[in-house]
């Protein structure tokens, strides 16, 4: 048995590796190792001997494990500190730039055109998303036999059996928030109303549920320049270019009266949107001065009060200024067209600072 514990106790403390550790522990104590045969000798001997053979045997088998353990952990501290000398970090070095999360470019266009109509001067309204026919159509002088008002483009809510109330729809518009700040707050105002809108379309540049942004402005004196001039400053701040260029055509809206759409001058040289520059011309929004029945049904005297109003699709706008080529992938919840087109959580806009770094 000495020569054992001298042979196994020599062999443990000279291995390199936990792998050369390993034969010597089948060799010594493993099923089939010298320990445990000689064990299988205690079978053979008197009583007597097998009372002063066994308790040496197992004395030496836990000995040599013990001797076994404190090798393997003296590689493995080795191992740590051949790693730690190898693999060493500067804690001075700066951060990693990780972002903590993703902006949606709805989210963010929101925000930076929340940001741009602030600085002149514009309070954000919210609204109900479920409307009755009285915001959503009636007090917009929106007719009975509009289109609009059909089921084909509109999303009504189900009636119960015999309820004459009027129906309540999915909005169709945010322009009913315009109704209910006028109600609330009264003239002289100035708001936007931006948020989800809902109609009954779908294709490449149209969804069932898409986003709105309006814009309205009530006060003594205002005209239609002072609508040229502010979507003049919105196009110039949000496309973040020095001139701009807005053309308006005539045309017609409930709601508004006169009534233009705007165009802005642009280029698509090469595929790419250049605003300002070219000769091409791209609709953007809808606008026009407030019709009086409307000022009316939001309590508002149209003998004292005017004003201009206009609206323009968020998701549109987030498109030409970000070149996201399809509508429809903004609502897909696809993680990789997110972490594309998305924004850092923390890279907010400001006027100062700037709206999309």
């Amino acid at each position: 048995m000495d020569d054992l514990r001298q042979k196994y106790l020599e062999l443990v403390a000279g291995a390199a590796d936990e792998a050369t550790l390993e034969d010597i522990r089948l060799q010594a104590v493993g099923k089939k190792g010298e320990v445990a045969l000689a064990m299988r000798e205690l079978g053979k001997m008197t009583p007597e001997e097998r009372q002063v053979q066994g308790p040496k045997l197992n004395a030496l088998k836990d000995e040599i494990n013990s001797a076994l353990a404190a090798k393997k952990s003296a590689l493995a501290d080795a191992a740590l500190d051949e790693r730690l000398r190898g693999e060493w970090l500067d804690v001075t070095l700066p951060a990693r730039d990780r972002r903590v999360g993703t902006i949606h470019p709805v989210s963010q266009v929101t925000e930076e055109v929340t940001t741009i109509f602030a600085d002149m001067g514009f309070a954000v309204a919210e609204g109900p998303q479920i409307e009755d026919d009285f915001h959503n159509f009636d007090a917009l002088n929106i007719p009975p036999h509009h289109p609009a008002r059909q089921e084909h483009d509109t999303f009504f809510m189900h009636r119960a059996e015999g309820d004459n109330r009027p129906p309540h729809v999915l909005r169709t518009h945010t322009s009913p928030v315009q109704i209910r700040a006028m109600q609330k707050q009264g003239a002289p105002i100035r708001v936007i109303a931006p948020g989800r809108v809902y109609r009954s379309d779908y294709d490449q540049t149209h969804t069932p549920m898409f986003h709105q942004v309006e814009g309205l402005a009530i006060d003594r004196d205002i005209s239609m320049a002072n609508l040229k001039w502010t979507l003049e400053e919105f196009c110039r701040a949000y496309f973040e270019v020095d001139e701009v260029e807005l053309r308006f055509r005539a045309s017609h809206f409930p709601f508004t009266e006169p009534s233009a759409e705007v165009d802005l001058r642009c280029s698509w040289e090469g595929g790419q949107l250049k605003v300002g520059q070219g000769d091409d011309w791209m609709e953007i929004l809808g606008s026009g001065m407030v019709h009086p029945k409307v000022l009316e049904a939001a309590g508002v005297d149209p003998t004292q009060w005017q004003g201009f109003a206009f609206g323009m699709g968020i998701d549109r706008i987030a498109m030409l200024k970000y070149g996201i080529p399809d509508l429809r992938a903004f609502f897909d919840s696809d993680l990789r067209w997110l972490r594309h087109y998305g924004f850092a959580a923390l890279d907010m806009p400001t006027m100062r600072g700037g709206l999309s770094r």
